[in-house]
This record gives structure tokens, sequence and C-alpha cells, in this order.
């Protein structure tokens, strides 16, 4: 663990400064800042995450404004099949357990391109989406999705209220790491949640991030990483306690975390279980957060070996999956075109672009077919299961697909 001190660097959730290093991955283009053409402008910023010793906060410094982060996005929800299907199946676990119906009102934060509220519409419950990214926003509204094309805050949660919008059930998924000022925003969830209403939030769980060696996870647009220990912290100072939780596979180790206004529902069984579970990890202990960076380099020393092995040996390497974790891992690892030829994905936002920092061009699935690759390295380690279902015919021509995260292995 290394000590350094900038007086501009305090804790976005307490104010503590941040003397405490977790994972310094150098600099690193946005995660998100696909190219158009490799001789354009593709900018590196610090990307440090640090640990606070006051509330256990880990977070990156906000480097660059959410807005040029945010409003236009190339991650659309509804391409990843997976993650669909969790989203239907949450609609109808929500809609049994709260009782939603035509008099409900649902509001999702960060609703990305409807993938989700879509289910509720066809459930005949009315939606409100709050999706920053116009372009994203803009295809939801085209699929039925009722969304506001704005950043969700206190400011926003006021102007909601006063046209009389009050959530029955307010959700985020994968939002709460995206916010630069934490305090602000969940004080609009408190501020947009109805008396008797009920918020869900899901993010990556820390404590799955540091078993795993999952630092790829950590990106510009990823301002914060949660423990459970922390958001009850956070949502207790705004008025809104957890009454319950649940432990998700998705995104390699999720929480979904159920709140109301406090006192209003007892505590359950799994989130006393999970604050137990942190505790035997020490995750209120600073000496708990060592070491980290140590496991993030051994990875990228193992991919480098791989494709230095691979080079040598007269074999090709593709990848697939032109995903913001991937950037962090190839960026961090100094990896381009000289080692992998191409990405592959589905999605029709990014086919024809390059990958930032790497300048790796992205193509369509289809050109694993055409050229054969002998290795396809998952870079969204947490969809290998579907890719490698959707993409067995690799096997075809003797193709093996490789996993870099926790360690270098070949599937």
């Amino acid at each position: 663990m290394t000590k350094d001190r900038d007086a501009s660097l305090d804790c976005r959730f307490c104010g503590a400064p941040l003397t405490v290093s977790f994972a310094n991955l150098g600099k690193t283009p946005l995660a998100n800042s696909y190219l158009e053409r490799t001789d354009q402008a593709d900018p590196r910023y610090p990307l440090h995450a640090r640990v606070c010793g006051a509330c256990f906060l880990v977070q990156v410094e906000d480097v660059v404004p959410a807005e040029a982060i945010f409003s236009e996005y190339a991650y659309f929800s509804s391409f990843s099949t997976s993650w669909v299907a969790h989203a239907e199946a949450y609609a109808k676990m929500a809609t049994a357990r709260f009782g939603l119906d035509a008099s409900s009102c649902v509001v999702e934060v960060a609703s990305n391109d409807g993938y989700l509220l879509q289910y509720f519409v066809a459930a005949g419950i009315p939606v409100v989406g709050i999706e920053p990214a116009a372009n994203v926003a803009k295809a939801a509204n085209a699929k039925g999705v009722p969304t506001l094309d704005k950043f969700f805050g206190l400011a926003l949660a006021t102007e909601l209220r006063k046209k009389g919008t009050r959530a029955d059930l307010l959700l985020g998924n994968n939002v709460l790491a995206h916010v630069p000022d934490l305090n602000d925003f969940v004080a609009g969830l408190a501020h947009l949640l109805a008396d008797n209403g009920t918020l869900t939030m899901e993010f990556p769980h820390l404590a799955r991030l540091i078993e795993a060696a999952q630092f790829d996870t950590i990106y510009h647009e990823h301002f914060s990483y949660f423990s459970l220990l922390v958001v009850e912290k956070v949502f207790a100072r705004h008025g809104l306690q957890l009454f319950d939780v649940e432990e998700l596979p998705t995104h390699g180790g999720s929480l979904r975390i159920f709140a109301a206004r406090k006192g209003f529902q007892p505590v359950s069984a799994g989130l006393i279980k999970v604050r137990r579970d942190e505790a035997s990890m020490g995750l209120d202990q600073i000496e708990s957060y060592t070491g980290f960076q140590s496991r993030a380099e051994a990875i990228r020393t193992g991919l480098l070996k791989f494709l230095e092995s691979s080079r040598h040996n007269g074999k090709s390497v593709a990848a697939y999956g032109a995903a913001a974790k991937g950037n962090t891992l190839l960026n961090f690892s100094g990896v381009d075109g000289r080692q992998i030829d191409f990405v592959a994905d589905i999605s029709d936002q990014k086919q024809g672009m390059f990958l930032p920092g790497s300048q790796i061009p992205i193509v369509t699935p289809d050109h694993l077919r055409d050229t054969r690759p002998d290795y396809v390295l998952i870079l969204p380690w947490n969809l290998k299961c579907e890719i490698t279902a959707a993409h067995n015919y690799i096997a075809e021509w003797g193709g093996r697909f490789v996993v870099a995260i926790p360690e270098l292995t070949i599937l």
C-alpha cells in the first residue's frame, strides 16, 4: 500500500482525504471513447483508485465531467441476451413482490434503451425512464418506453415531484458507480421515492472485485466501487434504510439492495449474512485493501506471456466483446493491434470503429469465421458462457477461447 497526498483528493462521500492507493492503472483513455479513425485524438487520463480510510469507499478521481462521458454512449443493454433475461426476471419478481399495477409508478434511473422498463410497459404499469445519453434515450422512446434525456440528481427529482411523480418502485442497475456527486444522487432518490415506496439498486460487489482481482472493472466512468458496508452508510445519511439484499452472479458478482424509508421494513437474513461476510473479509479495516496492485500486475504479466507465446508459435489471436472492461485490461497491459488482430462485437454501434488506446479494429462476429483465429480472448469475461455458447463453432478449426481474469485460462 502506498501513501500519496493531494489536497484536492477528498472522499466523494465523507470528505476525508484520500491517502491510500488501491490500484494505480496508469494513464488510459476513457473506456467507452471508441474511435472512428486511428488518427483522431485519443487522450489519456490518470486511472488511480484510492480507498477512503474513514468510510472505506473505493473511488477514482473525477478527471472528466460526467457530461463528457455519458451524453453519447456506445453501450446498449439490449445487445446482451443474458442481461435482458435478467431484467425480465426482475420485472416479474418486483411486480409480484410489491403488488405493482396500473395505479403504480415505476421509475428507473439510467434506464438505457428501455431493456428493463419495457416489461413493465407490457404489463400496463406506468413507467418513467431517466437516461442521460441522448442516443440511447432516443432508442428507448422509439420502442415505447417513455424516457427523459437528463442527468439524475436532487434537482431533477424535485422537478419531477413538483409535477406529481412519486416512485412506488425506484430502481437503478449499474448506475451507482457512475455517479460523481454521490450525495446529491442519493438525496434525489430519497426525494423521488413515494412514502411507502421501495428502492432497489444493483451494483458490482467490491468483495467479489477483490476476491477475483477484477481490476478491469475499474475505469473512469466507474467513479466508486461499493461494499454493502459503505452503501448502508450512504443511504442512511439520506434517510433510507436497507432491509434486504440479494447476491447475484451478474458482472462477476453483484448485490441487489432493497431500501425504504427508515423503520419501514424489517431487516432480512440475507442482509445480515452479507454484513457478516464483509466483516470476515475485513472490509472495515484498511489493511484488507493491500496487495491488490500486485495482483493486477500478475494478470498483466500472464496475458503478455500468452500473447508473446502465441506470436512465437505462429498462432493468431483475436478478441471478442468491445467492452469497457476490456479496454482497461488492454491499455494497462500495453496491448495493441500487433498482438490482437481484431475484436468482434455484436453491437452495430461499435462495428467499424476502433478500441480507444489500443486502436484495435472492431468487426462483426462473422469475421471470426472468415479469419479462423487460433485463440479468441473474451474481454467481457462476465459473459463468457453466453459468448462461448453462441460462437462454439470456432472449435471447427481448432480455435480456443481464452479469459485473462482472474488468471490466464484457455477454455
